[in-house]
This record gives structure tokens, C-alpha cells and sequence, in this order.
């Protein structure tokens, strides 16, 4: 399982045939995301190898 917040990934890497879970953080800003740590576990627990979600994180106004 990978977590990060690097949206890029997808278009950096080749992920097909990956075995492993990858989610990304949509906003990495520390604040933000402490608001949102149940959707983060949600989306972490989610995760089967090979699978790939996004959690967008909203801005905090």
C-alpha cells in the first residue's frame, strides 16, 4: 500500500500489473488534512492490491 500525495503518479509511473494499493491525497496541507482523517482511513482500508483511489482533501476556509 501506498499513500501520497503525489497526483502525478499515474502519468509518472506505469501502474499497470502493479500489485500493490495506491491512494493519493488530493491536498497534502497538514491542517486539511487532520479535518479529514476518517475519509483517508475509509479510503486506506478500501484499498486491494492493485486498486487506485484519490481522496480529494477540500481547503480548509
Amino acid at each position: 500500500m501506498l499513500l501520497t500525495s503525489d497526483k502525478n503518479i499515474s502519468y509518472q509511473q506505469n501502474l499497470s500489473g502493479r500489485r500493490i494499493a495506491i491512494v493519493v491525497l488530493g491536498n497534502q496541507q497538514g491542517p486539511d488534512v487532520k479535518l479529514h482523517l476518517d475519509r483517508i482511513v475509509g479510503a486506506v482500508n478500501a484499498a486491494i492490491p492493485g486498486s487506485y483511489a484519490e481522496v480529494e482533501i477540500p481547503h480548509k476556509d
